[in-house]
């Protein structure tokens, strides 16, 4: 059985981004892609009978992201599969360290391995970047936000990556906020409409909830 649960966060919980049921979903469109027509490789070469234990060990320094991924993936493959979280999400952690081990079935381990690996390597990698520049402006008034420029489709998990980092979100989605960007500001002047003009159109317009931003 998979017995790893949603790690928590200081203040951010993979389930605050997407329901069991949405990464459910993102995993397995990914599975789809990766096995295609079956895993022709292990099917031929490993019988299912054969007991193996898979470990993840950290590469280098960084911190990590998407083990709750990675146990959604091996329980979507194969539920009588053991999967044990060794550190959580948002942990910094050095060459060779244990992240997770997975146990049961090779076949089933080989299945899932890259699909498991994929994800963790990339959200992995995020959060690392994005400690490294939070380490960088730590003490100061700025902080490090993320943008909507995500891999699409993968939008709720990169974010939980950014925060993982110990970065901060912006927008999620284009309902959010209003953010005024340079094409909206040639749009505006081909209509002769000035920013101050459209501001306060948009102020009575909109929710007072609902901030405006005016990228420069």
């Amino acid at each position: 059985m998979i017995d790893t649960e949603i790690t928590t966060l200081p203040s951010v919980q993979l389930t605050h981004y997407l329901t069991s049921r949405e990464l459910e979903a993102i995993v397995e469109r990914a599975l789809a892609e990766d096995l295609g027509r079956g895993d022709i490789t292990s099917d031929l070469l490993v019988p299912p009978t054969v007991q193996a234990t898979a470990i993840f060990h950290a590469r280098r320094d960084g911190v990590i992201a998407g083990i709750d991924v990675a146990a959604c993936v091996y329980r979507l493959i194969d539920p009588t599969l053991r999967f044990v979280a060794e550190i959580a999400d948002g942990t910094p952690v050095t060459p060779g360290q244990a992240i997770a081990r997975v146990s049961g079935s090779a076949h089933s381990l080989l299945r899932g391995e890259r699909v498991a690996l994929n994800f963790m390597q990339r959200l992995s990698g995020t959060a690392s970047l994005t400690a490294r520049y939070a380490e960088i402006v730590r003490g100061t008034r700025a902080r490090i936000v993320d943008t909507r420029k995500t891999t699409p489709g993968l939008r709720a998990l990169e974010k939980y990556a950014v925060r993982a980092g110990g970065g901060h979100n912006h927008r999620r989605d284009l309902s959010d906020m209003m953010l005024v960007k340079d094409n909206h500001l040639v749009a505006l002047r081909s209509r002769g409409v000035t920013l101050a003009e459209a501001i306060e159109q948009a102020r009575q317009a909109l929710p007072h909830s609902i901030k405006i931003e005016v990228e420069v």
